[in-house]
């Protein structure tokens, strides 16, 4: 069995939090649980991350929706695009590029942007086809489109789901044909037991006639009646159990209607629940006091794991609706709610079966949240809620754990990327499910970050932790989320957005001592009260930085030179061009030859002080030379320089970035 392995518990062991997302009879539940336990602040919490003006200007920005006072510091907003009128009230979600063209996903469907300008994006196209939460990715002329809530249709109507089993529902995964950019053609949908909160597309180089798309499904599974073969229980108990499992989805490129499932690979066996961190004092005295105000208003509220939570109505709704059906009744009377008041316990008694809510070790986790796959290198990392994995990916369609770790710090494993050359890898934590205030003076800069680990023989090691360091309010929903490396040669550097707490761009070349370099973010959207806002995703695609805002729009952003980052750097990475990008299917990123890249190169020896002053300036200067001077003598030139370079590496205490300043400049040649 894969060993699992555990990073540095700063943390004692708390009781259940995070996220329950289980089948609840009909209906869906999502119940968040805090425990009083706190964690202490452990080793590898970040330090000095940031090297911005002090007081950081990010703290105390105007509120507004599209007026907020805005903070940027070693960059630049290009453009604020708002979104089309059918797409505004609802929240824009995940991005994808291809082309010219970023797609951005929104719960009403998604929006294509020409963004070959972009300073002045251009809509092509605004397709109305509401889902949750409409996750996007794009390979060659097909989009794929998430979709897993209890409302959307296969027709993409806005008049959602009326019935609990319904064959007009859509929960799974929707296949669009681009050809024609503004006439998008739906040519295939796969339904799964627990839809598709996100999926992921993985390009087999060894298989250029399928794409294999992996779906993570994190809501309660749909009804047998509606969907043959949607049965919980444990794999031991229940072998045809739709938990602890991921979808393997193969789809043919000549016949995307034919896609289908393909394998459920069971990534999740033999893990126990991993131990939680407590919640923020503030966050328990919320917890406490909506608890209250829920029975008050006459919610419905039940133990489970030995704590009393609230049950949401979309547990409660289909419940209701069944018990008028059965006594022939068409709306729910208030004996109906007596009756499923006095039941309640007793279902959730039986969903959550009292051995499983005694203390000792309960099951991990039964899905992922995101897999991020690197075909280059034949791996992929989940982010799995309770853990993170590292997967084998030789086998498109069998997927294999070969490490799992866990963090007591950690609360929701989000999602995953590795550095360019696979040596490192980092996960995101999502606490708070996005939609609450991580980011307080009060909050330990260890939750609601980033966890960096590096990888060797196939396995992770913990080194630090980063989370974006200015404070932000109580009203600002801010955690780790989405975001993608950028091609800084010979470094690793990754953009990531924050929700409120904006856009972050960070230096983990060092894995032990990430350092933010750069950032962007806006005051809350609502000064007195929790508002919907900010970044859903930030990712860096041929030249530019593109961020999904959730409530206002799409943002274009661009990187300017600092005293963390040179405009050859910046030059340099401008050189890297993708036909498309899914951050979710990371590519490898190649550098072609350039000037640029040669003098990327010796601008990071010299702010390593990895070669002399005059060293570097006699190599610069004969840069100059040879790109100025007349072809013919331009490959002898840099000949030599080449071999000159070559010989300073003895000496260098970067010998490794010498040579490939070396080889930088032979490949001009």
């Amino acid at each position: 069995m894969p060993s699992v392995t555990r990073a540095p518990r700063t943390g004692v062991r708390s009781t259940t939090t995070g996220l329950l997302k289980r089948s609840l009879a009909a209906g869906l539940l999502t119940l968040a649980a805090a425990a009083p336990a706190l964690a202490q602040t452990g080793n590898g919490a970040q330090e000095g991350a940031s090297s911005a003006r002090n007081p950081d200007p990010r703290v105390g920005l105007r509120a507004g929706l599209h007026d907020a006072a805005e903070a940027a510091w070693n960059m630049r907003v290009l453009s604020r695009t708002k979104p089309a009128p059918r797409f505004e009230q609802s929240t824009n979600s995940d991005l994808a590029f291809t082309g010219k063209y970023a797609i951005q996903g929104n719960y009403n469907g998604w929006q294509i942007w020409d963004i070959s300008n972009p300073s002045s994006p251009t809509l092509r196209t605004a397709y109305f086809c509401p889902a949750s939460q409409s996750d996007v990715s794009v390979y060659k002329n097909l989009l794929f489109v998430s979709g897993e809530g209890l409302t959307g249709r296969l027709d993409c109507g806005g008049q959602g789901v009326a019935d609990t089993v319904s064959t007009e529902r859509l929960r799974g995964l929707r296949i669009f044909d681009i050809t024609d950019i503004a006439n998008p053609r739906n040519v295939g949908n796969v339904q799964t037991c627990r839809g598709s909160h996100t999926h992921t597309v993985l390009a087999d180089p060894r298989d250029p006639a399928n794409v294999y798309v992996y779906i993570s499904g994190s809501a309660g599974l749909r009804s047998p009646s509606e969907l043959p073969g949607c049965v919980g229980g444990l794999p031991s108990e229940n072998p045809n159990s739709a938990l602890f499992r991921i979808e393997v989805i193969k789809v043919p490129l000549a016949n995307p209607s034919a896609a289908a499932i393909v394998s459920s690979p069971r990534i999740f066996n033999d893990l126990t629940e991993p131990a939680r961190h407590g919640e923020a004092p503030e966050d328990i005295a919320a917890a406490a006091r909506a608890m209250e105000a829920a029975k008050a208003r006459g919610a419905f509220t039940g133990r489970v794991y030995g704590r009393e939570r609230i049950v949401p109505p979309a547990v409660t709704r289909p419940l209701l609706d069944s018990i008028a059906r059965a006594r022939g009744g068409t709306a729910p009377t208030a004996a109906d709610t007596a009756t499923l008041r006095a039941s309640l316990q007793e279902i959730l008694n039986q969903r959550f079966p009292a051995e499983q809510q005694a203390a000792g070790p309960r099951p991990g986790p039964t899905q992922c949240h995101d897999i991020t796959v690197y075909p280059a290198i034949g791996m992929a990392g989940g982010a799995c809620e309770g853990y993170g994995f590292l997967l084998d990916i030789r086998d498109p369609a069998n997927p294999v754990r070969m490490d799992a770790v866990a963090d007591s710090n950690f609360s929701y494993w989000h999602s995953a990327t590795f550095n360019n050359d696979g040596t490192k890898i980092l996960f995101s934590d999502e606490w708070g499910g996005g939609g609450q205030p991580k980011c307080r003076a009060t909050d330990r800069p260890e939750w609601g970050a980033n966890a960096i680990f590096t990888v060797q023989n196939r396995k992770m090691r913990f080194q630090s932790y980063y989370k974006m360091p200015a404070a932000q309010t109580e009203f600002e929903n801010c955690v780790a989320h989405n975001g993608s490396l950028i091609p800084i040669p010979g470094r690793d550097v990754m953009v990531q957005a924050w929700y409120q707490g904006g856009v972050s761009v960070f230096d983990w070349t060092d894995a032990a001592r990430p350092r933010e370099i750069a950032f962007f973010d806006r005051g809350p959207v609502d000064s007195t009260r929790m508002g919907s806002g900010g970044s859903w995703s930030a990712y860096w695609y041929n030249g530019s930085i593109v961020s999904s805002e959730i409530s206002r729009g799409l943002d274009i952003m661009e990187l300017t030179p600092s005293a963390f980052l040179t405009q050859n750097e910046i030059d340099a990475a401008k050189t890297v061009k993708f036909e498309y990008l899914n951050p979710q299917g990371q590519p490898k990123m190649v550098w072609p030859a350039s000037f640029a890249l040669a003098r990327a190169y010796a601008d990071q020896l010299g702010r390593s002080n990895g070669l002399s002053a005059t060293r570097l300036a006699s190599i610069r200067q004969a840069l100059s030379r040879a790109e100025r001077g007349p072809r013919a003598a331009r490959r002898a030139a840099l000949t030599r320089l080449a071999t000159q370079v070559t010989g300073f590496a003895a000496g260098s205490s970067d010998a490794a970035k010498v040579r490939m300043l070396s080889g930088a400049i032979r490949d001009l040649r």
